[in-house]
């Protein structure tokens, strides 16, 4: 049976491997990693663009403990910054720190923009971090790190059969995961019946305990996910994330939206953003809508505190572009030939945003304000799936997959330019996960550990 529009031709599924990678130094960058076998991988599923990507794993070193290069060594002793003391060099160092968390942690599958997201990290206002994880048994799990990005206390988890994001402030911080939810009886128009989902804001305290929680989706007892009106999760893609306006928490996630056609109904996808206070109420908020971009997927946020709105982007196939939700404004314009792809937004060091995005498999970097992006660079990384994160004052940070471990790049906030040279990280990539940017000016990454119940925390310390 037909599906009411043809999602299927720009999903792309990359075959996994859920293993570790080998930490490179490049001039005055030092990895540091711990080994841990690979295993095998998946196949990309059928009519699905992408193919599959082969990748390889390999062993590393097993110290745990700083081995910078001979360059870095005979360099000026670098400067400790923010509440943990980070080091802050002159070139970006990479500390790479395998966390044991002790139950079975979901692997990256197929790494499609419909599947599970394994893991995701927060920073916490101390320089310390909230680390969410995808357990195997219908649970979301977590876990507060210290400063040495190691597990201190015993996490806690919460009912969820999907994580899409975690964020923090001083008084604890929010997930946001999907539940299962009900569909009721549409019937359909036409497509395959599928699980009738629901999202959720998980507001937790400093304990990693539950305070509040709040449905972001409309879904009740009395209104299924094949009822007239319904915004639900279902197959469709729906990954989302937060952002945080010291007050309230947004959330801005894929959506399936159900429509009245006679006597049955459809269901489209799109996006929605959603605004909860701090007692876990929905705020009626200027930027906050029911439905933004149509056939929407990378849908990305972040709060701007100089303009004193959340800024959004999202991918979409209405008109094939990277957009601006409520009302649509074009940022770039792409192709639709199943490669166009959202990455990440930040802030520009002085106005706008730089949002990371990809089409024919090349990353470019494009600065706009509220409509057309007026610098749109494109950059050596070849890749679809290119992470962007807020790196130290008047940075950031671009990374993406390299074989089994990240290259990375550093570029100038204001003009867009490269700093310095390119660089590796030892972890190993996944398609719709991201950095998280620290008070001290350093970046995260959580990524697939040595085995099944480990998870590889990779630091781009802050540069001076």
């Amino acid at each position: 049976m037909k599906l009411p529009f043809e999602l299927s031709r720009r999903r792309v599924v990359i075959a996994a491997v859920a293993g570790l990678a080998v930490a490179a130094t490049i001039g005055a960058v030092a990895a540091f990693s711990s080994s841990g076998p690979a295993s095998g991988t998946g196949p990309g599923a059928a009519g699905r663009s992408g193919g599959d990507a082969a990748r390889l794993a390999a062993a590393a070193d097993a110290s745990g403990s700083a081995n910078p290069s001979a360059a870095a060594s005979s360099a000026a002793p670098p400067k400790e910054t923010g509440p943990c003391g980070r080091a802050a060099s002159a070139t970006p160092v990479v500390k790479v720190t395998d966390v044991s968390v002790g139950t079975a942690v979901t692997g990256y599958g197929r790494e499609g923009d419909t599947d599970p997201l394994p893991m995701a990290i927060a920073a916490t206002p101390d320089g310390g971090s909230w680390l969410a994880w995808l357990g195997t048994n219908g649970k979301v799990y977590l876990g507060r790190l210290g400063c040495d990005d190691k597990l201190a206390g015993t996490p806690t988890s919460f009912d969820g059969i999907d994580l899409q994001d975690v964020s923090a402030d001083a008084n604890g911080g929010v997930l946001l995961l999907t539940r299962k939810g009900e569909c009721h009886d549409g019937p359909l128009c036409g497509g395959s019946s599928s699980p009738c989902n629901t999202m959720h804001m998980i507001r937790f305290d400093n304990n990693g305990r539950q305070v509040w929680e709040r449905q972001v989706t409309n879904l009740s007892s009395s209104l299924g996910g094949y009822d007239n009106g319904a915004r639900f999760v279902w197959w469709y893609q729906h990954h989302g994330r937060l952002a945080y306006d010291g007050s309230n928490y947004a959330a801005y996630f894929g959506v399936a939206i159900t429509v009245q056609n006679g006597s049955c109904v459809d269901i489209h996808e799109g996006d929605r953003m959603q605004v909860v206070n701090s007692g876990g109420g929905i705020v009626s908020h200027k930027d906050a809508f029911e439905v933004g971009c149509s056939h929407s997927w990378g849908t990305r946020i972040v709060w701007d505190p100089r303009s004193s709105h959340f800024a959004m982007v999202c991918a979409t196939d209405n008109s094939c572009r990277i957009a601006q939700p409520h009302p649509y404004r074009t940022v770039a314009a792409g192709t639709c030939d199943n490669t166009l792809f959202g990455g990440d937004l930040v802030l520009a060091q002085t106005s706008g945003y730089w949002t990371a995005w990809s089409q024919g498999g090349q990353a470019r970097l494009s600065h706009f304000s509220t409509g057309a992006a007026d610098t749109t660079k494109q950059t050596p990384a070849r890749t679809a799936h290119p992470h962007l994160v807020t790196y130290g004052s008047g940075r950031m940070l671009m990374a993406w997959e390299s074989g089994s471990s990240m290259a990375a790049q550093v570029y100038d906030s204001g003009s867009g330019a490269a700093v310095g040279a390119q660089f590796t990280i030892g972890a190993k990539d996944h398609n719709y996960q991201a950095f998280k940017a620290y008070p001290d000016g350093s970046a995260a990454y959580p990524a697939a550990g040595a085995n099944s119940t480990s998870i590889r925390v990779a630091r781009v310390m802050p540069q001076a």
